[in-house]
């Protein structure tokens, strides 16, 4: 991985991302690899490398033994408490994660927030206020990215079957909508009011942080024209 970096960038003239938060947890495993040691001052030898690590954990021992730099952004995937007790089991608690983002910020690095894949369920405003509240009370993030709940036809199907003690993620009678990009989403006026809603309510305790918008329509980023920012979203790293 270390040489198809290097190799990497020897071959460009711009700034690269690597985002290690995609397909997988970045710290989950960080007490066993160690690989956050190496590779967050791997990064720093070339300037216009960024790295990105996205957790739902607290494994941050780590990071706090290495010296921050601007090119590593350390972001915490969250949601409201309600979720993370239901189906985010074996994962960090919210208290967990932004008292560790806390922390990280405080040694130096900078921080992300993605409030994705956002749930309507009966006591979401309640559940995602306290969320937010909690976070930006504690920490002041570069940029929070938000996105909604979006699975595949056969998603669901394939979790009952890996997973069948566990209740479905979400009963497919309430994602009706089929998006133009095949996915099967909450509908477009409860999208907009999911993320209008928690717009406000980061606007309340934060001016300035950069609100983002991840994997959504067309149709819903222009009714959020005005209140987000399209360059700036949890999988893109910029400059300070």
């Amino acid at each position: 991985m270390f040489k198809q970096i290097r190799k990497t960038m020897q071959n460009t003239n711009g700034r690269c991302y690597f985002n290690m938060g995609e397909m997988l947890d970045s710290l989950a495993l960080d007490h066993i690899t160690n690989l956050s040691t190496m590779l967050i001052p791997f990064i720093a030898d070339f300037k216009q490398a960024y790295l990105m690590l996205l957790t739902k954990s607290a494994n941050i021992s780590n990071l706090l033994t290495v010296k921050a730099n601007n090119q590593t952004v350390v972001s915490w995937s969250l949601n409201s408490p309600d979720i993370i007790d239901l189906h985010e089991k074996g994962t960090a608690n919210l208290a967990e994660r932004i008292n560790s983002a806390q922390k990280c910020q405080q040694h130096g690095y900078r921080l992300h927030y993605r409030i994705d894949p956002g749930f309507i369920y009966p006591e979401w405003k309640k559940g995602y206020a306290e969320t937010i509240k909690m976070a930006l009370t504690k920490t002041e993030p570069e940029n929070i990215t938000l996105g909604m709940l979006r699975l595949l036809p056969g998603h669901n199907r394939l979790a009952l079957n890996a997973y069948p003690s566990r209740p479905p993620v979400c009963d497919d009678n309430i994602l009706k909508c089929k998006a133009s990009d095949g996915k099967l989403r909450f509908t477009t006026n409860l999208r907009i009011e999911f993320y209008k809603y928690l717009i406000d309510i980061i606007r309340s305790f934060n001016k300035k942080v950069s609100i983002g918008i991840c994997r959504e329509t067309n149709q819903v980023l222009s009714e959020l024209d005005g209140l987000i920012d399209l360059n700036k979203c949890n999988c893109i790293t910029w400059q300070p």
